[in-house]
């Protein structure tokens, strides 16, 4: 038996179903169980009220790839100097020899299915990616026994989705190339820079190279015309790819990692979507990603699965308005918060860029209402592999924590202390209700998006149980405990890459 306080699992019934549905840059404030009210979401609002919502919990960057590194490995992402925003040729930057949430669940007989944006990498680094055979370096190598995902993220080239370890749709009399190497862009191909009457959307900075389907990227890519996605398309094909799997495995445990790509720029809802919000294609992409959501709670539904099925959702990081597309995002957010009270956002150390919104529902075995314990997405691995039975190798899972009793709403407290970074690994230290931010030099604002950083001169000290919005400093009246956080945060960065016993 796996005990819980209230809850037990006996090893020869049916293990619970595991759907992670991941949103992409949502923000703390954006949907209507977190206090918004610009945006309307029923059904994230419906899974948080079966369910437990959280408050204190974390992504563990601040950017999309290290926090997907740590979702799926149980491990810091500064663990790993790969673990940062990746182009879209880069190899795959997760072990395919260590233990990763999938194949711990693989293990204990579940079927594994990934489905949605990846940006962790493709290929096996041996060279340049061959796009038009079969790829190695897949999901499919790191403990999923499906996965249908676009190769890195929509705003970088290629614009095709892989199923698996193929390219859908593409014709091999037309190969895809592909490089991140602007001395090597393909002559002839239009580019956003040299060509913007070919745009629908216009780039603000980056994002200025190859153009598909009337929008210009990062990188060049070339070929593979059959197989190149319709952005506004996306939602409709992801979600079919997902409720598929839940329906080609509903009478077997399954673990699904549902990853949406919205609203990452580029924001491009479906024309049925268009006009949801007031707040232009942002507000109009969670719209129609929280159709997603409900798309997915009617098909457990319709299957008679939602009492046995953890559903968890959650986002990769903070909120950004201008993230290299005039979208009209910053100029028509009017009095909308996406932060909603905390500070900062994508890219930052301040809590807007890694406290996100964190939702479990699981009728058979979650409390609900609201929960203030610490929780992180990069404990999933230790606790969900508790729940199945399976024993964490060595080293396998080294950051993660078994948190379960939290997650089901049976422990107010959590973790003790987490680790959250920024961009470019820069971390600070989250231990009870305080905040401490060492002092790193650097710009106090991006200046791409205008997001705060969280750099500073001086350490920072912030009590977040009195001023979650991080407005006072205490660390010169604090000196005390600013030495003992700054010592814990560097023993903890110092530690090996094995597990504690």
């Amino acid at each position: 038996m796996i005990g819980l306080p209230g809850y037990t699992l006996s090893m020869s019934a049916k293990k619970p179903n595991i759907i992670t549905m991941y949103a992409d840059d949502l923000g703390f404030g954006d949907g209507g169980c977190y206090g918004g009210e610009a945006i309307p979401t029923p059904n994230i609002d419906r899974l948080a009220a079966g369910g437990l919502r959280f408050t204190d919990g974390y992504a563990t960057a601040a950017t999309c790839t290290p926090s997907r590194y740590s979702l799926l490995t149980g491990e810091y992402p500064w663990r790993n100097p790969q673990a940062a925003i990746l182009p879209g040729d880069a190899p795959l930057i997760i072990d395919t020899n260590r233990a990763t949430l999938p194949s711990l669940l693989r293990d204990a007989g579940y079927a594994t299915g990934v489905v949605g944006k990846w940006h962790l990498g493709i290929g096996d680094g041996g060279g340049a990616i061959d796009w038009n055979g079969e790829i190695s370096g897949t999901p499919n190598d790191i403990g999923f026994d499906y996965s249908c995902i676009m190769g890195a993220t929509n705003d970088r080239v290629p614009c095709v989705y892989v199923e698996n370890r193929a390219v859908v749709g593409l014709d091999p009399a037309d190969p895809i190339e592909v490089t991140y190497d602007h001395d090597r862009a393909f002559p002839g191909e239009p580019t956003g820079r040299d060509n913007p009457e070919l745009l629908k959307m216009r780039f603000s900075h980056g994002h200025d190279c190859s153009i598909v389907n009337g929008v210009s990227r990062i990188g060049y890519m070339r070929g593979g015309e059959s197989a190149l996605w319709v952005d506004e398309d996306m939602a409709d094909v992801f979600s079919g790819k997902a409720i598929e799997f839940v329906e080609q495995h509903a009478e077997e445990p399954f673990f699904l990692y549902y990853a949406f790509h919205e609203p990452h720029v580029p924001r491009l809802p479906h024309p049925r979507f268009v006009g949801s919000t007031k707040l232009g294609p942002r507000g109009d992409v969670i719209v129609e990603m929280d159709w997603c959501v409900g798309q997915m709670l009617d098909a457990l539904d319709r299957l008679g699965l939602a009492d046995d099925t953890i559903v968890v959702f959650s986002s990769d990081n903070g909120p950004v308005l201008d993230d290299g597309y005039e979208d009209g995002a910053a100029e028509l957010t009017g009095d909308h918060r996406p932060a909603g009270p905390l500070r900062g956002g994508k890219y930052s150390r301040f809590d807007g860029g890694t406290r996100v919104p964190f939702i479990l529902r699981y009728p058979n075995g979650a409390r609900t209402g609201e929960s203030a314990a610490l929780v992180s997405q990069m404990d999933f691995a230790a606790s969900f592999a508790s729940l199945a039975g399976v024993p964490l190798p060595e080293n396998a899972a080294v950051d993660s924590e078994n948190v379960l009793n939290a997650l089901f709403g049976q422990d107010s407290a959590g973790r003790g202390e987490l680790v959250t970074e920024g961009i470019q690994a820069k971390t600070l230290l989250r231990t009870g209700e305080w905040a401490f931010l060492p002092a790193i030099d650097g710009p106090r604002y991006s200046g791409t998006t205008g997001n705060e950083t969280g750099f500073s001169h001086w350490d920072q000290l912030y009590d977040l149980g009195t001023d979650v919005g991080q407005r006072r400093n205490l660390a010169t009246e604090r000196p005390d405990l600013v030495e003992r956080l700054g010592a814990r945060l560097a023993e903890i960065r110092d530690s090996s890459r094995t597990r504690k016993k």
